[in-house]
Order: C-alpha cells, then structure tokens, then sequence
C-alpha cells in the first residue's frame, strides 16, 4: 500500500469531518447571506446544520438562485423598451377609467415593471379550451409573419397535436416560429412534444436546465409564463396550458376550467418583449423586435388601459406580491380573489386581513376538488387566518377550475398566470397584466360570482369539525407549503 492509501485508511473519518465543515459552513454562509427571507434562510441553514453533508448538496440543487439579474444586455433592454411605450391615447386619466384611489397604485406598478400603463387596447375573455384554443388556433392559421409561443405544459395529446399541425401549416407558408416550452411542462406527458415539433421542423427551445448541460430541469425553478403573439398584432395570456383536459369535448365530464384572454393593441408590444427576453436568455438568439413586431394596428373599440407585471427570480423577483400589496391597501368596497391553489405568504395574508378588519367584503373562492392533495392539505391548514378576520371563503363544488383572478371595487383587475402560493410569488418565472377598466372587471366579478353560487362558504365550525388527524395531516403539510 502507498503512503496516500495508508494516510486516507486511517484518517478517513477525520477528512470527512473536515469536508462537512468546509461544505456545511460555505452553504449556511452563502444562504444567510443571500436570501432576503429570514423564514427561507433559517430553514436552509437548519438542513445544512442536520445533515452537513447532504444538505449542501440539496442546497446546491435546490437553493441558489442561478439566474443572473440581467438577462440580457442592458442596451438590448433600452431597445426593446423603446417598442413598448407609445401611447396613441397620451396621457391616462385613472380616475376615469377605475376610480381616484387607483392612482397611487398606477404609481406604485410604475416602479415595479418597467412597462409602461398604455390606453387604447382591448380585452377579449375565452372560457377554458372550448373558447380559447379555437381562438388561437385560429390567429395561428391566419399567421402571415411572425408566432412566438411560450407555455408551461405543452402536452402531446389531442389538443397539442392540433396546435403543433397549425404551426406545422404556418411554416410552410412561411411564417417564422419560435416556441418556447419549461422542461419542466414539456414532460408532463410522455413521449414528450417537442418530437413532434421537431419532426416538423418547428424551432423550439426548453426553458431552464441546469448549469452543466445535462438535459434535465432545474429542481426549484420554472417558467410559469403562458404568451402567445401572432405577427405582432394579436396576443393571448392567461393561465391555461395546452392540454386536452380543459376541452369538455374530450374531457367530457371531468373537463378542467380556465379563462383566458386575447389582447389587442400596443400592450402586446409588452407580451412580445417578455417572449423575446426569455428566448434569448433560454437559446441566446437575438431576435429582431421590429421584425416580429407590427409596424402599425388599427386601436380596438372599446379600449382598456393594461399593462404587463413579470416576475421571476430575478431582478424583477416580488413584482407581483408588491403589486397585491398595493391593490388589496387602495381597495374600499370589495376584492374578489380566485385561484386554484391560495397559499399566501404572512405579509400578503395580513393584508388581505387588514382589509377584511377595514371594512372592505373580501371574498376568497378556491377549490373543492383540488387537482393538487398537497396544496390543497396546506390551503385547508391556514384558511381560519383569514374566515376569523372577516373574509369569506367559498368552496366550490364541480369540476376543477385554473383561474387566476383578482378584481378591486369593481374597476381594477389583475389576470396571468400568477397563483397566490409561494412557488409563483417567489419561485416561478410568471406574467400578469393588470387592467383599469369598470367594463372588463364586472365581467370577471360575474365568473367569479358565478363560481360563488355553486360554492359552500368555509367557516371557522367547519374547520374546526375536521378529524384532529386530518388537521394536524394539513398543519405538517403546511410547514412544506413554500416548496410545494
């Protein structure tokens, strides 16, 4: 045996100890000093202290942020933001549109995004498949130009295969195509789409895999975002993913609901940039804004003042919380929350309770059948923070239904991909658009209403007549719930 052999038999134990030093510290010292969460940076450094040799490496996985904080080049963030901000309208009078205490919150957004509020578009609402997929396969079908697609789950069903033959026809006519899936999404069925699109000959690029290459996505980090743009002049965003199950010819009587939008006028500029940020950073190609861009569009009637709120892990982390955190202070009468998976944090918690306690009717729908159990374990566990301040949680029965929306004193709404949960506050890359608009908000006040007549109010007895093993079952899960 060598002397490095007999050297490592027999102080083995001690180089071990001295690793797991040396990793344990380097990790706690990296995570207390860079995350802004006290809870995120005790929990990280707690697994590291109990168990410093795994738990560095689950950091390493899981815990640091990767993302750089400029995507790309600051001068190709000038030139794109020089597309996105005319305004044909001038300037905006929010009291008009919404109502005067919506004016400190316009100016609160215009420090959380760096779009501008435009005037002079308009917001068309799609019901679930049924409406929306025909709608975009559709603006596909009339492409001339330009399609950019972004979406979390692109699945290979029915409904996929449909969208991949649209772009399929849209090539062969000429028109330039990129699609954009999270390699998270694009796994959600087997085998996945993207054999398909390449077998057609359609660009495609998976958003965010890990650092050494391998072809296997980031354990924490996602792109939630869902955008598609069509020759610059027609967009659509929402929270509906492609997949079959939301379209009540397929899925007869387990169909999934969701709401969706088409959008018109210069906000798309917006969706467009946002696409044309994330292809760049995913393959590296700078794509021409004033190529896939319309030169010019006629302003649709009637028209909304919009703008788009990106959020991710990123320079922009927290736009939309921030953003919440304004709306939920300006509100007087009545908020209007729907979402699939409600799990907010303890500040958005407060202010939905300091609001409840102001006077303001809060009214909360979420599911009663929730596709997720996790979630909907942790959801159950805090829902008495909120019933005892006043707010009213509704719980609704029939089929599962994905929106996300958020309307204010029936004039100011907030619609996107966004869930209140911590991994879209926090982790995932996602994109919202708030509007100020009376017209557009009744109608979503009407859907979420419509969900609330066919819901059972939660109280506090009702909680409390839960099993204690289902209760503490929800408590354990909720201490998880920002990872879920």
């Amino acid at each position: 045996m060598t002397s490095l052999q007999l050297l490592l038999d027999e102080y083995w134990p001690h180089l071990v100890l001295l690793l797991s030093i040396v990793m344990g510290g380097s990790a706690a010292i990296h995570a207390a000093m860079t995350k802004s969460d006290v809870r995120a940076a005790i929990a990280w450094v707690g697994v590291v202290i109990m168990s410093p040799l795994l738990g560095p490496f689950l950091y390493l996985i899981a815990g640091v942020n990767r993302i750089r904080h400029d995507h790309i080049s600051d001068q190709r963030n000038r030139n794109l933001l020089k597309y996105t901000t005319n305004n044909t309208l001038g300037p905006i009078d929010i009291a008009e549109l919404a109502a005067p205490q919506f004016q400190s919150l316009h100016t609160l957004s215009d420090s959380l995004s760096r779009f501008p509020l435009l005037g002079d578009n308009h917001v068309s609402i799609l019901r679930s498949g049924d409406e929306a997929y025909p709608a975009m396969l559709a603006a596909i079908d009339a492409a001339e130009r330009t399609i950019a697609l972004e979406t979390y789950i692109f699945d290979n069903d029915s409904q996929g295969r449909l969208f991949v033959a649209a772009l399929a026809r849209a090539k062969q006519r000429g028109v330039e195509i990129r699609v954009l899936i999270d390699a998270v999404g694009a796994r959600y069925s087997q085998p996945a789409i993207t054999w398909s699109l390449r077998r057609n000959g359609i660009p495609y690029a998976l958003f965010m895999t890990n650092p050494m290459g391998i072809r296997t996505p980031y354990a924490n980090l996602r792109s939630h975002r869902k955008i598609l743009v069509v020759d610059g002049r027609v967009g659509f965003t929402g929270g509906m993913n492609i997949r079959e199950n939301f379209v009540s010819t397929v899925a007869k009587g387990k169909v999934a609901n969701d709401t969706h939008f088409r959008v018109g006028g210069p906000v798309v500029a917006q969706l467009l940039a946002v696409f044309l940020h994330d292809w760049e950073f995913t393959t590296k190609e700078a794509l021409p804004f004033e190529h896939w861009m319309a030169p010019k569009w006629e302003p649709p009637t009637p028209h909304v003042a919009a703008r788009c709120i990106h959020s991710g892990p990123d320079r922009y982390m927290a736009s939309t919380h921030s953003l919440l955190l304004g709306a939920l202070a300006v509100a007087q009468h009545h908020i209007r929350i729907q979402s699939p998976y409600f799990l907010p944090d303890q500040v958005l918690l407060g202010a939905i309770n300091t609001a409840a306690r102001r006077g303001v009717l809060v009214d909360i729908v979420i599911q009663g059948q929730n596709n997720l159990r996790l979630v909907n374990y942790a959801m159950t566990a805090q829902l008495d923070q909120v019933v005892r301040s006043g707010c009213r949680v509704w719980r609704t029965a029939g089929n599962f239904n994905h929106s996300k929306l958020t309307t204010i004193d029936g004039a100011w709404s907030l619609i996107g991909s966004s869930n209140l949960d911590p991994r879209s506050l926090r982790l995932n890359f996602e994109l919202d658009m708030e509007i100020y608009s009376r017209n557009l908000a009744r109608r979503l006040e009407d859907l979420i209403d419509l969900e609330i007549s066919h819901s059972e109010i939660v109280t506090l007895e009702s909680l409390a007549a839960i099993p204690f093993r289902k209760r503490l079952r929800n408590r354990i899960i909720w201490l998880a719930s920002p990872y879920l």
